[in-house]
């Protein structure tokens, strides 16, 4: 339908070249879940969609601890966390994953996005540089544009290519924050981090990991990419957020008092916006204490990973490559949106869901699999055959 005003007829033609390139997406009810198995739309469906990756969302101990919490403290945190939103629930949650990551403090904002926002605009400005691995999520893209700063992408995984960079522009700028996903979220591979560690020390730049997807995934105690490469804690920042692997809402910075401290009073998205509320802050703190105590999901997630891996390489059709680390995402390419489309369809038609991924979110089409604790192997082998089917078709 045509808009009426003139001043957004625009509009109209930017839809209809979205949905000739294949590109338009638009969201789906899901009306049953969480969980492996999901009704969508009223069709009933084995679901690799999720970042529940532990499965967590339906657990007693998280459901209980959030209707707590509302039954304690409402339904919303009231304002701001300076104001009237800081609740004694918020600050456990802040110490218990300051303790979980080995950092000296943290701090929990309303989204893993605002997280990024906020804490890249507050660390550098106008006078100041950003090199950014070309493959990052849009939350660090976005804050790094939101800066101001003089900002360059660098090779997806490739340390050589970053040094390079600060060899030719570092010594120009007053400060440098390297940025980087730990998991990347739409090919499941890992950052170099050793390396960008040791990299941003010498060239005394700030270094910024986002573990959203490593956060209960990766290490033994699911602490996430530090953990993966057995670090030992240092002063780059950790970001992360609460809604995948914990199966709640919010994000999270994590690394020195005195990093912390200074966002609490120049981090725009934490200062300006209400607290996460009680029951996400106090679902949250139950998750990590739960992964803390029962380190077997995280085992049983790789073990799954793992399993539908091995299937994966064995379908000789597939446009599939294996990554070493054993994260929990994993994609087999399509030639084109369409085709990921038409996949995505067939999957969907025997009862798998596991959508499309196009550009612009990728640079190239896929779909996109993501693996849960909770997936039995019958779940991992109905993806496996329909998978294969479709290339016997």
């Amino acid at each position: 339908m045509a808009t009426g005003s003139p001043a957004y007829t625009w509009l109209d033609d930017a839809l209809e070249t979205i949905h000739r390139a294949h590109w338009h997406r638009h969201p789906q009810s899901i009306t049953q879940g969480p969980g492996p198995e999901i009704e969508l739309e009223g069709q009933r469906l084995v679901n690799f969609a999720s970042n529940d990756y532990l499965g967590l969302t339906s657990h007693p101990d998280l459901k209980a601890a959030a209707i707590k919490a509302i039954a304690d403290w409402g339904t919303g945190s009231t304002g701001s966390r300076l104001l009237s939103g800081h609740r004694l629930l918020h600050k456990e949650l802040e110490q218990a994953i300051a303790q979980w990551k080995g950092t000296e403090a943290a701090l929990v904002f309303s989204s893993g996005y605002l997280a990024n926002l906020g804490t890249i605009t507050a660390l550098v400005g106008k006078r100041d540089l950003i090199l950014a691995d070309e493959y990052n999520h849009s939350s660090l893209k976005r804050g790094a544009q939101l800066s101001g700063a003089k900002v360059i992408n660098y090779g997806h995984g490739c340390p050589e290519v970053l040094t390079d960079l600060l060899v030719k522009h570092r010594d120009h700028h007053r400060r440098c924050l390297i940025l980087s996903d730990g998991v990347f979220s739409m090919d499941g591979d890992l950052c170099p981090l050793p390396q960008l560690v040791a990299i941003a020390e010498e060239f005394q730049s700030m270094l910024l990991v986002d573990d959203a997807h490593g956060t209960g995934t990766m290490g033994k105690m699911g602490t996430g990419c530090r953990e993966h490469f057995q670090l030992p804690v240092g002063d780059w920042i950790q970001v992360g957020t609460l809604s995948k692997a914990l199966g709640s809402l919010g994000g999270y910075v994590a690394g020195s008092a005195s990093l912390v401290d200074f966002l609490r009073n120049r981090a725009a998205t934490w200062i300006y916006t209400t607290g996460l509320s009680p029951a996400d802050t106090a679902a949250a703190l139950a998750a990590i204490e739960l992964i803390q105590r029962e380190p077997e999901r995280i085992a049983q997630l790789q073990l799954n990973v793992d399993y539908l891996a091995k299937g994966l390489e064995g379908l000789a059709k597939l446009n599939f490559r294996r990554s070493p680390i054993n994260s929990p995402i994993l994609w087999v390419g399509a030639t084109n949106p369409a085709m990921a489309l038409e996949m995505a369809k067939h999957l969907r038609e025997q009862g798998i869901f596991a959508p499309a991924i196009r550009p612009p979110t990728v640079p190239h089409s896929r779909l996109r699999f993501s693996v849960m604790a909770t997936h039995s192997p019958g779940h991992i082998d109905q993806l496996l055959e329909t998978l294969d089917r479709y290339y016997l078709d």
